[in-house]
């Protein structure tokens, strides 16, 4: 699978070992930065990773930062990428199977090293169920389909 990691500073240890870990497991990773832990603005990194996304150039993402939840915050601006937060496997799994998640975060500062592989392994293991979650997932990435509140 192509997988795009991107993080801040707070998470450049976490993401190096994350991305060696994902390339010795057969994936192709593309490391879209930074290349040090000399502090970086998150949203950067967090649109860099949305980019290549929505682009086709990833099929999926892993976005890091300190706490996830900045980071979290800038993939989920490009309509095209659905971003998870979460802290525990179970989590992982429910964001691809119900909302068909392509982007997983992790809060470097929060999760540890064991946690984060077990969090990415069950969302790259895990497949969209479609059915009724499609319709839903289609308003994530559409809102005009949405209809008003009532």
């Amino acid at each position: 699978m192509r997988i795009a990691i991107a993080s801040d500073h707070a998470a450049f240890a976490m993401k190096g070992e994350l991305a060696r870990w994902l390339a010795q497991a057969g994936h192709d990773v593309a490391d879209l930065g930074p290349d040090s832990e000399a502090s970086v603005d998150y949203p950067d990194y967090g649109y860099r990773l949305a980019a290549a996304i929505a682009s086709g150039a990833a099929e999926r993402g892993v976005a890091l930062c300190g706490s996830g939840i900045g980071i979290s915050i800038a993939v989920n601006r490009n309509p095209e990428a659905r971003c998870a937060l979460v802290a525990e496997p179970l989590s992982a799994a429910l964001a691809r199977e119900h909302n068909d998640a392509n982007v997983i975060a992790l809060g470097a500062r929060l999760v540890g090293i064991e946690m984060a592989k077990a969090c990415i392994t069950a969302f790259l293991a895990t497949p969209f169920a479609g059915d009724r979650h499609q319709r839903r997932v289609d308003k994530l990435s559409h809102p005009a389909i949405a209809p008003e509140p009532a």
